[in-house]
């Protein structure tokens, strides 16, 4: 009991490093998986509908490598190229996110069935249509789903941010390895789990509700 309690006591001294590295890994997060989202879906989409197959092999090439560099190193090479702090920490984590979305996104527009859009497009359905009304609708669980593995994984790469000044719970973790302060160093491990799990609750929710809302439209006539 004496320990829990001293471990409280030292939460409350430290409240505001504790919330303040919170939020700062919060938004590493956030901004990395967003960018990340907003690049390598429409990439994906593209690739599903290529029939070039050596272009969506060197595409996914180029992510795999990116994927594939030790966290530590990839930040040793931004160091020069964009400095210290939350810039290169972002584009780190960026680069980081792009394949498991990236994939997911291909892996869903690809399961589409094939009968299924030659026959909306014998309804009439344009290209924009399809890809809309039953392509994007159909392929949405993939896509979130590449989004949740890649949102846990970046919470988790983004405690190494703070060695290059991003801030973030490794801040805590560090700092508690730097003096062997135990409460610091669980404390950001902790917040970061709880973060992850949150994250992934909370985008799952997101997907149930987006993906029964999807189902009880009925399909219309196209315009």
């Amino acid at each position: 009991m004496n320990g829990l309690y001293a471990y409280w006591e030292f939460i409350a001294s430290r409240q505001d490093d504790i919330v303040k590295a919170l939020q700062e890994h919060l938004m590493l997060s956030l901004v990395s998986v967003v960018l990340g989202a907003l690049v390598a879906i429409p990439v994906g989409v593209l690739l599903a509908g290529n029939r070039v197959r050596w272009l969506n092999s060197a595409v996914f090439a180029i992510a795999n490598v990116l994927q594939t560099i030790p966290s530590l190193a990839l930040l040793a090479i931004l160091i020069p190229l964009l400095g210290i702090g939350r810039t290169p920490a972002i584009f780190a984590l960026f680069l980081y996110s792009l394949m498991p979305i990236l994939r997911n996104t291909y892996s869903g527009f690809q399961a589409v069935d094939q009968n299924l859009l030659e026959a909306a497009k014998g309804m009439g359905y344009s290209a924009g249509q399809r890809l809309v009304n039953i392509q994007l609708p159909l392929a949405f669980p993939y896509i979130m789903s590449g989004i949740r593995v890649t949102t846990v994984y970046i919470i988790s790469w983004a405690t190494l941010a703070t060695l290059i000044g991003a801030g973030g719970l490794g801040q805590l973790i560090f700092a508690g390895l730097g003096v062997n302060r135990e409460e610091l160093i669980f404390t950001g491990a902790i917040l970061a789990v709880l973060l992850a799990l949150a994250a992934d609750f909370l985008l799952g929710l997101a997907e149930k509700w987006v993906t029964a809302r999807a189902k009880s439209q009925p399909v219309s006539e196209p315009m």
